[in-house]
């Protein structure tokens, strides 16, 4: 055990270190006595936004697959990405090219927030309305939602202006570019609140990866704890949405590693390993935009092409096992 901890606790130190080195090379490189003003509070923004959304991920996609007992499945199946485009998408429609400032101000922050998070819990009470039903009845009904919501999003943007087509495509992918400094702020304050609510957890999810009957004879309150985490994965996974942009194949890239870097159970450490991996992972994403480039593409783009080859890798090795 000590050797697992000694082993874990140098590969985060590592991770800490690496996130340092990038961390000063993402605001200081090319930046000179003349412009630091400018350049270095939008950087120092950003990075922020990156802590912000590695632990929202990290965490949420790390208890997702603890409480699914999938290692697959990521909290983007429950379809919040599908109805936060949905959403975007019905006030360009019904609004035109007027929702400019509403497309970046906090009003659309909170209506998405609050439409994504009143969903979730609509989804939560026909989980646990009735004896018999599991967790993979609140995924299969998430999927179809998703699957219905983004029909609806194709059929509305293809009557779109084109011209309005283009302010709404800049919600379709995650961007690090231009973050609200104010919609920052309120998401970390949101992220601190609800974060206290996690003081104990950990301990119950670890548990929890026993599965379902094992952490009951252990007495764990199944059914609490997983309401619980369920409501916080679907806050958080609204949060980092709502002000970025969907990402999601960011958690299965993080959680998958952060699994097979660190041999353990505790999700204490899972959790810090996916976020530090985030984090990284971000920064290098956004380096290889703005320097090699040359803003030709997006984050998200890298993001989701890695991603996307690396969900079919696992697909098929699970499938082979």
């Amino acid at each position: 055990m000590t050797k697992i901890f000694k082993t874990n606790l140098s590969k985060i130190v590592t991770l800490i270190a690496v996130s340092i080195i990038l961390t000063v090379l993402f605001l200081f490189i090319g930046v000179k006595e003349s412009n630091i003003g400018f350049f270095l509070p939008r950087r120092v923004t950003k990075l922020v936004a990156f802590l912000l959304i590695s632990f929202t991920t990290a965490y949420s996609a790390t208890s997702f697959q603890t409480i699914t007992n999938n290692n697959i499945l990521t909290p983007s199946v429950m379809g919040l990405d599908s109805l936060y485009l949905f959403i975007q998408t019905v006030i360009v429609f019904f609004f035109g090219s007027k929702t400019l400032t509403m497309m970046t101000g906090t009003s659309n922050y909170f209506i998405s927030i609050g439409i994504m998070i009143l969903s979730s819990l609509g989804l939560f009470s026909l989980l646990f309305k009735k004896k018999g039903r599991t967790v993979y009845f609140l995924l299969l009904t998430g999927m179809i939602f998703g699957s219905f919501f983004s029909g609806l999003s194709t059929f509305m943007q293809v009557l779109l202006d084109p011209n309005e087509f283009t302010l709404l495509q800049g919600k379709m992918f995650a961007s690090f570019s231009s973050i609200n400094s104010s919609l920052l702020l309120i998401s970390i304050i949101i992220v601190v609140v609800i974060s206290l609510a996690l003081i104990g957890d950990f301990r119950k999810l670890d548990v929890l990866s026993l599965g379902k009957d094992q952490a009951i004879n252990l007495g764990i309150n199944y059914k609490k704890i997983v309401l619980k985490n369920l409501i916080i994965i679907a806050i958080f996974t609204s949060v980092s949405t709502a002000l970025v942009g969907p990402v999601a194949f960011l958690s299965i890239i993080i959680t998958s590693l952060s699994r097979h870097l660190f041999q353990t159970y505790k999700h204490g450490v899972r959790v810090v390993g996916a976020a530090l991996i985030s984090f990284v992972f971000l920064i290098v994403a956004v380096l290889l935009v703005e320097r090699i480039f040359n803003f030709s593409t997006t984050p998200s783009v890298i993001i989701n092409l890695i991603g996307g080859i690396y969900f079919i890798y696992l697909i098929l090795k699970e499938g082979k096992k």
